[in-house]
């Protein structure tokens, strides 16, 4: 399955995802976390201008998906987690979208 290039779904036909669905889909995300029902994972940077750079350019991607993630901002790092709230937890959405990040920061 390639979460990269599929397109966000509209929230009205969300639903969560079973653990096992939420496991194989987290075998296609290096690095990423399930923590309670949040998708997590901390992404490192040289500097500020670099963090700022990705934060930015992933807003535009939440922006084109209308998903949007919660982020923690600091100088050299920038938290990123996923959750469907509508939904009350991890939703496709949330994978295709923390996918579409993993290709950002690989610069892909």
């Amino acid at each position: 399955m390639n979460l990269q290039h599929m397109h966000c779904e509209a929230r009205h036909s969300l639903h969560t995802l079973s653990e096992q669905t939420r496991a194989e889909l987290l075998a296609h995300l290096d690095g990423w976390a399930v923590e309670g029902i949040e998708l997590v994972k901390t992404f490192r940077f040289d500097d500020y201008y670099r963090t700022m750079a990705f934060v930015n350019a992933l807003a535009f991607i939440a922006h084109q998906q209308d998903h949007h993630p919660d982020l923690s901002v600091h100088y050299n790092r920038t938290v990123v987690r996923f959750s469907t709230h509508d939904a009350g937890g991890l939703t496709l959405n949330d994978f295709i979208c923390a996918a579409k990040t993993e290709a950002l920061a690989a610069g892909k």
